[in-house]
């Protein structure tokens, strides 16, 4: 009897311990995330992809990030001293900070990487320059860049950033920048350690061993396309708020294969498709979160019938954004009424931009074949093929543009061809070259100002891929730069808004919201809709 309950006990033991175990079954201390997307880069002067960034986030602090209520807040930086002109900010470093390595952060590991993305010419170096951060001398040294000019150790040193000491950094602004601190979270502005980084040369954030963080997770493995795997960094200066001790990113994950890990307990989080939500919307874990992108369509004004106001208001017009997101998407996306994101930013009076601004979008076929019908009269056609171009790995744009492809057909003198292709064909070869007409794409908000989607209506900016220009939007974009009245900004980007809305060189579709399975018993996820959206540091199970 002693053998058969000893025997009962002991199952009972094995038991508890099994249903403890979480993701992974093993580990209650290790959270896990599925991601859609692969890491392409943790090279934070270089990487320009959601998911390299996250995993950036996850390794390295700037100097300043997100706390577990979703603010900014001092990271690396003790403090920070703002002179009475608003112009310079000089941060006071943590001495307590060291990379994984035990070398200190110091403030010369900020100014390497602020001259890293000119020199390499990352693709958010200009965010450094008039109209965002308006770092002195940044400006220049994008237009250098812009020009196809080579950069001179003089040029890269001609910039506002500077080591005082090795714990002061002092960085100097051509105007205030009112949202300066949060710009300071984003990974283009993180540290890199100088010395790891010319060691490792061109090896630098390609793979786990060539990248050094001082975060609160360390990279210990990364298969592209499979696995990214972290554990909990002890030294780090807030090791006490990293309560798990292993995060794993399983990457390039089919949300079904997801969904089917996290029912079977494998996994913590997955991001699910609208054919998916009928299946989970009433299990305990579904969660609709806000992702803070804008979906839009790009339009290439080097076509000639885009070209034409009449055909882009017919493209507009034809699409039922709210039948799109309620019976199409079902994942909490809404439509989209302007260019800027509900939510993003507040006016001096706390008023939101979008409830400020007004409405640009609205669903009418009848209209929308009257604007085809004068637009091809306009041009001399009887019909014209647009060609959407979209990337098969970036979902839900492939149920987004069959959408698009079917509302389109239902007006007469339009001929839709798709081109399927992946998101990196589509941007850097096919967008930057011009080669498409209208594609499916993205903006997720680098920063909650309006600037960071205004400033792709400027005709120099390097994402206005369409190659859309209106000398008087140039123009308010430049005041709006240079303006220190926070209510004639406000009233200035409100007007900007209202530019390129009324030309529609970009056309606003629905704001992106993510179905979502979550294990309940996860607490501290931080979700905030700016920036990099997740942050780890302070998950607990």
């Amino acid at each position: 009897m002693k053998k058969i309950l000893s025997l009962f006990l002991c199952c009972l033991m094995v038991l508890t311990l099994m249903g403890c175990g979480g993701s992974n079954g093993d580990d209650i201390t290790t959270y896990t995330y599925s991601s859609e997307l692969d890491i392409k880069n943790l090279d934070s002067s270089d990487a320009d992809d959601g998911c390299s960034l996250k995993a950036i986030h996850a390794v390295i602090d700037g100097l300043t990030k997100t706390d577990k209520k979703g603010n900014i807040v001092n990271a690396v930086a003790k403090s920070e001293e703002l002179s009475e002109d608003g112009l310079t900010h000089t941060y006071k470093l943590r001495k307590d900070v060291k990379w994984t390595n035990g070398d200190p952060v110091t403030a010369h590991d900020f100014v390497y990487e602020w001259q890293c993305i000119f020199r390499k010419k990352g693709s958010y170096y200009y965010m450094f320059a008039d109209g965002i951060a308006g770092i002195e001398g940044a400006q220049e040294l994008s237009d250098k860049i812009d020009a196809g000019e080579e950069l001179t150790d003089d040029d890269l040193n001609s910039m506002g950033v500077k080591a005082i000491d090795d714990y002061t950094l002092e960085v100097k602004t051509t105007v205030r920048v009112s949202f300066f601190d949060e710009l300071m979270a984003f990974p283009c502005f993180f540290p890199i350690n100088e010395k790891f980084c010319e060691k490792q040369g061109d090896k630098y954030g390609k793979s786990a061993k060539a990248i050094l963080g001082n975060g609160a997770f360390i990279m210990t493995n990364w298969e592209p396309g499979s696995i990214a795997e972290f554990k909990k960094n002890e030294d780090y200066y807030e090791a006490k708020t990293v309560k798990i001790e292993k995060l794993v990113m399983k990457l390039v994950q089919n949300p079904k294969v997801a969904a089917q890990s996290f029912m079977a307990g494998e996994t913590d989080y997955a991001p699910i498709t609208s054919d998916l939500v009928g299946k989970y919307k009433d299990d305990e874990s579904f969660k609709q979160v806000p992702e803070g992108f804008l979906y839009y369509l790009s339009v290439n004004f080097q076509n000639a019938d885009l070209a034409n106001a009449n055909i882009r208001q017919a493209v507009s017009l034809s699409i039922n954004r709210n039948d799109l997101c309620e019976k199409i998407l079902k994942d909490g996306s809404f439509a989209a009424t302007g260019f800027i994101l509900s939510g993003l930013a507040t006016s001096p009076d706390g008023v939101d931009f979008r409830k400020d601004s007004g409405n640009f979008t609205s669903y009418d076929k009848k209209k929308a074949q009257e604007s085809l019908d004068e637009g091809l009269k306009e041009l001399g056609k009887d019909q014209i093929t647009l060609r959407f171009t979209y990337g098969t790995d970036e979902s839900p744009k492939d149920v987004f543009v069959t959408y698009l492809q079917n509302a389109l057909s239902e007006l007469d003198g339009i001929k839709v061809e798709m081109v399927a292709t992946t998101k990196q064909d589509r941007i850097y070869n096919k967008q930057k070259n011009g080669d498409y007409d209208l594609a499916t794409t993205r903006w997720g908000p680098d920063y909650g100002d309006p600037t960071t989607y205004l400033t792709m209506g400027i005709s120099t900016n390097g994402n206005n891929y369409g190659k859309y220009t209106n000398s008087e939007l140039d123009a308010l974009m430049d005041k709006v730069a240079n303006e220190s009245d926070a209510n004639t900004r406000w009233k200035e980007m409100i007007d900007a808004e209202k530019i390129m809305m009324d030309d529609l060189c970009y056309i606003p579709v629905f704001e992106k919201g993510t179905a979502t399975l979550q294990n309940k018993d996860v607490k501290g996820l931080v979700i905030r809709p700016v920036g990099v959206p997740y942050t780890f540091q302070y998950v607990s199970k």
